[in-house]
Formats: structure tokens, C-alpha cells, sequence
């Protein structure tokens, strides 16, 4: 007969014989290691963590560790079993770093996170604070030259679509600083269709160059200011060769106006791009239109100047075309060579 006897701590089985005494109680006396839930559920509800603690500690009691003697299976089919640095037969180089015993050896030292790194946060122009400085320092400083050129401005504006009647009229004169503002215009305009065909390349081709993203806008608004100079001058040579001083030097005034004024519509495109992140393709469309009026602009202007009173009013297109479409494709065939010798390769 087998007879249960428990308490609030211990729980054993006594296997009774046929007289009623215990039989091989010592042998047969069984214990077991109860959890810490059970434990506690033997104490009272208001027991203190004091005691809850001193009954975690009489009945349970850590047991000894036995390391498993099973062969290592843990390694590759057709491979020896790995080596435990505890063998002391293998070699030392086995059993110690190159660092060890070194002033180089810190352990202590965090060496780095575990893991494999993610894909890097791609570049773009609203977290880029220098160009947003940049572009708060050139919409600034268009408020300044707005201010202080505001006279010439206006002057140009309200002359341009009229046609020079007194033959005897000059380009309309500017200080040195409203020169100096405007050609900072201009130098605007430059740098604004740089981060355009910069966001262009960074959509449609690349977005991985050789050198920084600050030296490729560098190098496209480079391009476009020569592109603009060299377009200045052929203008020049143009008028001293088929036309009087007068008229070149309306002409001039003019040209340089109208920069400055593409610049000034172009402000808002790159900066609906930058920080509002509307479509590239929606960008390139605005920008297109932006140019294709200020060229229908610049070829009414050359007309009013140059063509109105010769007689020669179909050389215009052949004007236009050397002087306005071919130095644009050779300008867009600049950057896209450019482009090509600056992306990374893969």
C-alpha cells in the first residue's frame, strides 16, 4: 500500500507493507525540485518578499552541472569534429589571438555592432543643409538685388516688347551695382538648371558618382556659366560683324536680362522639387516651357533689334538657330558626356 504524506514544503511517497510499517523508506523516498511558482503558492498571500525569498532558498537548491559526453556532431558532413579551446594538446596559435598579451588587446572595448549593415538612406537635396543654405542664401540675396535694381528692373520690363524708334537711343544705363546684382542673377540661373539636370541624372541615370554630389552640381553649374559667357560673346562678335554698336549693345542688355529673369521663374521649380517632391518628369516639363518661353522672348527681342527695319526678315531663323539651338544642344551634350565620365561603373 503506498500512503501520500505532504506538507507545506515537502511532499513524499512512503510505501507501506503488509504490517503496516514502512518498508526501504530511505530507498524508496522520492523528491523533487519544484518550481518557484509552486513555492510560492504554499506560502500566505501576505507573505513578505523576505520570507518568499527563504522558501525559494530552502527548496530549491542548484543542481550540479554535467557536461553532455556525446560526440560533436555540430560540423559539416565529411569534415573533422571542431576543437574545444579547452584541449590543452592543440597548438597555442588555436588557443591565443596575434593581439594577445599586447597593448593592442582590449576585450573590454566594444569592437563594433554584429549584424549585416542596411541599404544607405539616399541622397537628397531637402536633408542636404548646405545646398539649403544655398538656396536660402540665393533667395535672399534675389530680394536684395530686387531692391536695389529694382529701377532698372522695371525699366527693362516695360521697354522690352516696344521697338526702338529714336535711331538714336541707347541701351538703358545701370550703375556698377545694378551690373553687379544682375550678373549675380545670372550666376542664379546657373546654378538653378545645375540641380535640375542634377535632378534629372539623379532620377534617370545615377545617383552614384565618383566624386561628391557638391562637386557634380559644382562642375554642371561650371558648364552652364561657360555655356552663358561663351554664348555672350559670340554675341558680341555676331553684332560687331553684320550690325552697328547701337544695336549690340541693346542686344546685350537684353540677353543678360533675360538670365536674369529665367533664373527668377526657375527659383520656384527647384524648390517645389527640393522640399514639396513633386515628379521629376513634372519638373523637366516645367522647365521646358520656362525655356521655351524666355527663347520665343529672345527671339522676338533679336527681331525688334536687328530685323525689324532690314528688309532681311527670314535671316532671323538662321540667326536663331546658330546662336540659340545649337549652343543648347552642344550645352546639353556637355553635361551629358560630363555625366557619363563622372557616375560610378558597375
Amino acid at each position: 500500500m503506498i500512503h501520500t504524506a505532504s506538507d507545506s514544503i515537502h511532499v513524499e511517497e512512503i510505501v507501506l507493507g503488509e504490517d503496516g510499517q514502512p518498508v526501504a523508506s530511505t530507498q524508496q523516498r522520492k523528491h523533487f525540485q519544484p518550481t518557484p511558482a509552486q513555492v510560492l503558492s504554499w506560502l500566505p498571500k501576505n507573505a513578505t518578499p523576505e520570507q518568499q525569498d527563504s522558501a525559494i532558498q530552502a527548496n530549491i537548491k542548484p543542481s550540479e552541472i554535467t557536461w553532455s559526453q556525446q560526440p560533436d556532431t555540430l560540423h559539416l558532413p565529411g569534415h573533422s569534429k571542431g576543437k574545444s579551446w579547452r584541449d590543452v594538446n592543440m597548438p597555442k596559435y588555436y588557443r591565443e589571438s596575434y593581439f594577445t598579451g599586447k597593448p593592442f588587446f582590449h576585450p573590454d572595448m566594444f569592437g563594433g555592432r554584429l549584424g549585416v549593415a542596411g541599404d544607405p538612406v539616399p541622397y537628397s537635396i531637402a536633408r542636404d543643409n548646405v545646398i539649403t543654405l544655398l538656396l536660402l542664401g540665393c533667395f535672399v540675396l534675389a530680394l536684395i538685388a530686387y531692391s536695389k535694381s529694382k529701377g532698372f528692373i522695371l525699366r527693362q520690363a516695360k521697354d522690352f516688347f516696344r521697338p526702338p524708334h529714336n535711331e538714336k537711343m541707347t541701351a538703358i544705363s545701370e550703375t556698377s551695382g545694378e551690373l553687379r546684382f544682375q550678373f549675380f542673377l545670372v550666376l542664379q540661373s546657373s546654378l538653378l538648371m545645375a540641380l535640375i539636370f542634377f535632378f534629372y541624372v539623379q532620377r534617370n541615370i545615377t545617383d552614384t558618382f565618383i566624386i561628391d554630389q557638391y562637386q557634380v552640381i559644382g562642375v554642371f553649374a561650371a558648364i552652364i556659366t561657360v555655356y552663358a559667357m561663351l554664348k555672350a560673346v559670340a554675341y558680341s562678335v555676331t553684332g560687331w560683324v553684320f550690325f552697328d554698336r547701337r544695336s549690340n549693345d541693346l542686344w546685350i542688355k537684353s540677353f543678360l536680362f533675360l538670365l536674369a529673369m529665367e533664373g527668377v521663374c526657375l527659383f520656384p521649380i527647384v524648390m517645389l522639387r527640393a522640399y514639396f517632391e513633386i515628379a521629376v518628369q513634372t519638373t523637366l516639363i516645367s522647365t521646358a516651357i520656362v525655356l521655351g518661353i524666355f527663347k520665343l522672348l529672345s527671339l522676338y527681342k533679336s527681331y525688334l533689334i536687328f530685323f525689324r527695319n532690314g528688309g532681311h526678315s527670314l535671316q532671323i531663323f538662321l540667326y536663331f538657330c546658330t546662336l540659340e539651338l545649337m549652343p543648347l544642344a552642344m550645352l546639353i551634350g556637355a553635361l551629358m558626356i560630363t555625366t557619363a565620365n563622372l557616375k560610378v561603373d558597375y
